[in-house]
């Protein structure tokens, strides 16, 4: 067996092996918040591992952010639910719908984040 062969087998297997030890999100505003603090982090010059965290995660942040990004290309969400996802996403916070200056936010951040949900789930991204 070639050694590329055997390397990419070995890869294949320890993937799969790590695969059932790692637990999806329960909802894509977890999953997002845990990729804006992944990509914070990453920003502020730490380095980033999806599976050394205290919780082992089934994807790398640039993952929801190709699942974001799709939905953009898709026309399925607009700059200004991305902008809201970023900002809201920094503070580590959903905005409130109780907050009169955050209500527009938050109906900007639930039709994303609702937009979000389903490619995350085909992913096994979000349970």
């Amino acid at each position: 067996m070639p050694l590329a062969l055997r390397q990419a087998t070995a890869a294949l297997a320890a993937q799969n092996d790590s695969a059932p030890h790692c637990r999806p999100f329960a909802s894509a505003e977890d999953a997002w918040l845990w990729t804006m603090a992944a990509l914070n982090a990453r920003r502020d010059g730490a380095r980033h591992s999806t599976n050394k965290g205290r919780l082992p995660r089934p994807c790398e942040p640039d993952d929801v952010v190709r699942c974001l990004d799709s939905l953009y290309r898709q026309r399925r969400i607009d700059l200004v639910h991305a902008r809201v996802l970023r900002i809201w996403g920094e503070r580590q916070m959903a905005p409130s719908a109780a907050v009169a200056a955050e209500r527009h936010d938050h109906r900007l951040w639930v039709e994303a984040l609702d937009r979000l949900e389903w490619p995350l789930r085909v992913k096994g991204i979000v349970a």
